[in-house]
């Protein structure tokens, strides 16, 4: 199936029904969010994953816990999404990975390093690019602090 273009959200839901990632939470009637109040909980929620456990533990361990986390505070979480991507007219399924992906609206790119670099912040602008996605963060759990360690990233909001 060809993707729609920009890949709008329902296109993920079929990529994501058809793959082998891990996906939480569910989507019910509710009120739908907007990226700021998504961002919100993904950030009061890092604080407290942060609080909790420390930093300096490997990125998958914050990534399971992290989607558990927002899934239970009623947000649809997938994990490891794979984003294809279209290049010179052709289709290339594994374009990229996003960590996670939170309302199939705000991308989260997690760390354990002693620095984000101006390199993850452009790769996290290019994946939000490539999605049309608004909002994304670079959570890095490898500082001392938790606030030091939140880039929040734009793309036309």
């Amino acid at each position: 199936m060809p993707p729609p273009e920009r890949y709008p959200e329902r296109y993920y839901e079929n990529i994501i029904t058809q793959s082998s990632h891990r996906t939480f939470g569910s989507r019910t009637q509710r009120k739908e969010m907007n990226e700021n109040e998504i961002g919100t909980i993904i950030i009061d929620t890092a604080f407290y994953l942060h609080k909790s456990l420390g930093p300096g533990l490997l990125e998958s361990v914050y990534e399971t816990i992290l989607a558990k986390l927002l899934s239970k505070k009623g947000l649809y979480v997938q994990r490891q999404v794979s984003i294809p991507i279209e290049f010179e007219g052709e289709q290339f399924d594994e374009g990229f990975r996003a960590d996670l992906f939170v309302e199939g609206k705000v991308i989260i790119e997690l760390k354990s390093v002693e620095k984000i670099t101006s390199a993850h912040k452009k790769q996290l602008l290019t994946y939000m690019k490539l999605t049309n996605t608004k909002l994304g963060y670079i959570l890095n759990f490898g500082t001392e602090l938790m606030k030091d360690g939140i880039d929040r990233i734009v793309n036309g909001l």
